[in-house]
Formats: C-alpha cells, sequence, structure tokens
C-alpha cells in the first residue's frame, strides 16, 4: 500500500475560523482579521489543493481570496493574481511555503504552519520581507470547525 502524498497538507482538511494578527517590528498590533478558512484536495485536472478565504476587517470590510496548488513532486506549486510561490512539509509534519508577492513589486512572505497535537488548532505565521528586510509578521491562531 502507497502512502497518500503530502500527508501534513492533508491534515489541514476543512473548515477553520480563527484570527490573523499583523504586527510591525516592535510587536505592535496593525491590523486584527477575523478568518474563515477552507481547505479541500478536489483532485480535478491539475489541482491538488484549493484554499478559499473569507477575511473580515474590523471596519465591517470583507475580503474573499481562493487560490490552487498543484502537485510538482515534492512541492505545491501556486500562481495567483496576488503571488507566486511553492509549499512543502517537513518530515515532523510541518508545512512551510515562500511565496513572492506580485501585488507589491520587491516583497515576499514565508509561513510556517503548525498542526497541535489532535488536529483541532493551528498556528501558522507569517515573515514578510520587502527589498530584502523584515517589514511585519503575522500571526494566525485557527480551530477547525469541520
Amino acid at each position: 500500500m502507497t502512502a497518500q502524498k503530502f500527508p501534513a497538507h492533508r491534515a489541514h482538511l476543512g473548515i477553520w475560523k480563527g484570527t490573523y494578527r499583523h504586527i510591525d517590528l516592535q510587536a505592535q498590533e496593525e491590523e486584527l482579521i477575523q478568518s474563515h478558512v477552507v481547505c479541500e484536495f478536489p483532485n480535478q485536472g491539475d489541482v491538488f489543493y484549493r484554499q478559499t478565504i473569507k477575511l473580515t476587517h474590523a471596519d465591517g470590510s470583507v475580503t474573499n481570496a481562493g487560490f490552487d496548488g498543484v502537485d510538482r513532486g515534492d512541492h505545491l506549486w501556486f500562481d495567483t493574481p496576488t503571488f507566486i510561490g511553492k509549499s512543502w512539509e517537513t518530515a515532523d509534519g510541518v508545512v512551510l511555503l515562500n511565496l513572492q508577492r506580485k501585488d507589491e513589486p520587491g516583497a515576499h512572505f514565508v509561513e510556517v504552519i503548525i498542526m497541535a497535537v489532535g488536529g483541532k488548532h493551528r498556528a501558522r505565521t507569517w515573515h514578510w520581507f520587502k527589498d530584502g528586510e523584515l517589514y511585519r509578521r503575522t500571526l494566525c491562531d485557527e480551530v477547525r470547525m469541520a
């Protein structure tokens, strides 16, 4: 029997609710956003992974986004209107992403996603760089709803 590809990615299947907290280099909060994230594995054509996101900002405005990941052997590849890059996983089940921003020239971020034991909670951290300098971090705390 062959093990399924990308088991750490697959562990995130489901609906997640939580917060995204953007902080500056002095750890001062820049923005707090409510999140609703759906992670799916549709196996339709080239799409291996699909994520749809609804972000509700403090002023009540809502941002909806989605992106698909394509299997490229040892990583998933993403190419969206706002970013391009890849994700991969460690043997210990940590998911990593390195994404170049298309909508912000010179900017990219590296994301680390860690699932808690039991699979109900996860933590995500984004480390934002622009022109070679760190300028922001994003802390995501999420709970699996389904």
